[in-house]
């Protein structure tokens, strides 16, 4: 087998080169000899960005317990290590061997976000290996993907030889010893991915056909809708159905990730709570997605904190979920934690501040305390109805000023700009409420307060997601974002309050990509052959690029993101069953044009259909109905 050799004039040349020589702290080492399935997790962005992401430390550990299978690690190289390795053509490696991607069993990528799919066909450029699935063969690896992206994987159809669909402890053992079997009897690249098409969430995108209407779509110059999307090939089911862990508790856990040799985004020890949410924003695809509700005990997290400790010399834990206040005792964990850690910070990332507590803002501030960020989305009480945000003012009100009386200095809030039935008087309402929030901390004698306060409004746009209630929704244009922007800005006076807005073109681009379909490749290999590459971050987003992509590739910006979709629409995702059912998307839908709240799961079951693929969760807690 090759192996990558690195000239340290190389890495001596380059920024940061700790990002591209492994051996860190916690990586695992297996005889290659002893190997089947060689599997290399490749992370389509930054090192440093990358090492962040719980899900790749999850799959490490996960993976690399199977007997007879090794998980590497790769990641997109910065470009200046980009060019570097051209000009010595050097092929993209993996980490723990510096074996060439294209000597691997599996090259997987996992899909955070629509703007890194110019990344994934750079990586797969760089390491020799086809771009599209149709021109490799089988001496090449094959391309597997997975993450919340993959539920519309049609963007990406051309390129992905195989999708897994759901979470990754489920089904790779039994996908890999497949593959074992296969690769000892001698078959072809193709009888495998029949074999795997019958593995429970795996989706092979050669083994389907779309097929479009006859005419352009109502308001599109040439681009028809699809009218259906189906499988061409016995083995592939019609639908394919997400999988998911049932026990939170029966599942291993990376209590010895690895630590890296330089200063990443977050670099700190991560403890996952629990999967999935009880409310049902609108706009949250996450939310929809990962659903059920599932809990992990109090007691394993903390033998899985004190094993992760030991192992790390971490002095932050992250309680990691997707509303980390609906952790039932989640004070009494984190009273646990401090008694046990006192000098440990404990963060809470992702707060929803109805349910905000003293009690628990108490418990948090035994440690180092860092800026609390609340998510309240839109400005008034009847757009929060719209999207089922599911929070009052008073209750945002009486949140921060527990905060304040805690002595808390910084608050950063959240909101989207262009959500549907969006007004001047909603986006007006976000500068009122900063208003009110700083005012509140006004009203708390100087003694009881901190000295100073910075409030800082982040505005993103609203991109419509895929299974979500509004997928259906039109997005909002360019030139209508800008005038939002401009006029929030233009409202917000106080000198304490800082405003940071979001790209407007790239939120254009991730809507496209988002609910985009097979005709979308061309757009992201027009992108890619134009030059663009780690679009997400602002200095190195190339707009013109871009532009250009999207008349070299012909798609329509009307088609994917101005039009409003019909009830009938098929989707490009329809194909892909994640538990939650498009009747009860879209009678969500009709409910947020009306502005009608329903109510979070743990107060009243919605009947959104997960029950159908689980049996277990916050469906079948005790008093549910």
């Amino acid at each position: 087998m090759l192996r990558v050799t690195l000239p340290d004039s190389l890495l001596l040349s380059v920024q940061k080169p700790a990002r591209y020589i492994g051996g860190e702290v916690n990586t695992i080492h297996k005889d290659l000899a002893q190997i089947d399935t060689h599997f290399c997790f490749c992370f389509p962005d930054v090192y440093d960005v990358g090492m962040c992401h719980l899900g790749l430390q999850v799959l490490y550990h996960e993976l690399n317990r199977y007997e007879g299978v090794y998980c590497e690690r790769c990641f997109a190289p910065w470009p200046d290590m980009e060019k570097a390795m051209r000009t010595q053509q050097i092929p993209l490696y993996s980490l723990e061997t510096y074996t060439p991607l294209k000597e691997f069993d599996f090259v997987g990528f996992t899909l955070q976000y629509e703007m890194s799919y110019t990344n994934i066909l750079n990586m797969l450029d760089m390491a020799g290996i086809p771009l599209y699935s149709k021109e490799r063969g089988d001496e090449d690896p094959l391309v597997i993907a997975g993450g919340p992206n993959a539920y519309n994987p049609e963007p990406l159809a051309d390129f992905i030889d195989l999708y897994y669909m759901g979470e990754g402890e489920v089904e790779y053992e039994h996908l890999f010893n497949a593959y074992s079997a296969h690769k000892k009897s001698g078959g072809s690249r193709r009888e495998f991915l029949k074999i795997a098409a019958q593995i429970p969430g795996m989706y092979v995108p050669s083994f389907y056909d779309v097929i479009y209407e006859d005419k352009p779509a109502a308001g599109c110059d040439h681009m028809p809708r699809i009218a259906a999307i189906r499988p061409n090939c016995p083995e592939a089911p019609k639908k394919v159905t997400k999988v998911l862990v049932s026990s939170m508790d029966e599942l291993s856990y990376p209590t010895k990730p690895i630590i890296p040799y330089l200063q990443i985004v977050h670099d700190r020890a991560v403890m996952e709570i629990f999967r999935g949410c009880i409310h049902g924003c609108r706009f949250c695809q996450a939310g929809m997605i990962y659903r059920p509700v599932r809990l992990r005990s109090r007691e394993k997290i903390m033998q899985w904190a004190d094993e992760t400790l030991k192992a790390t010399g971490y002095d932050e834990i992250s309680l990691t979920s997707l509303s980390s206040n609906d952790y039932p005792g989640l004070y009494d964990l984190l009273r646990e934690i401090h008694e046990r850690y006192p000098h440990i910070n404990v963060s809470l990332p992702s707060l929803r501040v109805d349910a905000f507590s003293l009690k628990l803002m108490e418990e948090l501030a035994q440690g180092k305390k860092s800026g609390l960020t609340f998510a309240a989305e839109a400005g008034t009480q009847r757009l929060r109805d719209v999207i089922n945000k599911g929070i009052t003012e008073e209750e945002i009100l009486t949140g921060v000023k527990l905060a304040f009386e805690g002595k808390w200095d910084r608050v950063k809030l959240y909101f989207m700009l262009g959500l549907p039935t969006e007004t001047e008087e909603d986006i007006q309402g976000i500068a009122n409420l900063a208003g009110k929030i700083v005012s509140e901390w006004h009203a708390i004698p100087k003694e009881n307060r901190s000295r100073d306060l910075r409030v800082t409004v982040s505005t993103s746009f609203f991109v419509p997601k895929p299974f979500t209630p509004f997928q259906w929704c039109a997005q909002t244009d360019y030139e209508s974002y800008m005038d939002k922007q401009h006029f929030l800005n233009s409202q917000i006076y106080n000198k304490k309050i800082q405003y940071n807005c979001h790209d407007a073109f790239l939120s254009t681009l991730e809507g496209l990509l988002a609910r985009g379909d097979r005709r979308t490749g061309s757009l992201i290999y027009h992108a890619w052959k134009n030059g663009c590459k780690f679009d997400s971050w602002s200095d190195l987003f190339d707009e013109a690029a871009w532009r250009t992509a999207i008349e070299e590739s012909g798609v329509e910006l009307s088609y994917y993101c101005y039009r409003e979709r019909k009830e009938d629409e098929v989707f490009p995702w329809d194909h892909i069953d994640v538990g939650v059912n498009k009747k009860f998307l879209y009678r969500e839908y009709q409910n947020g044009l009306k502005g009608v709240v329903t109510p979070n799961c743990r107060e009243n079951c919605a009947g959104c259909g997960i029950r159908k693929i689980s049996d277990t969760g916050v469906c079948y807690e005790e008093n549910h109905q």
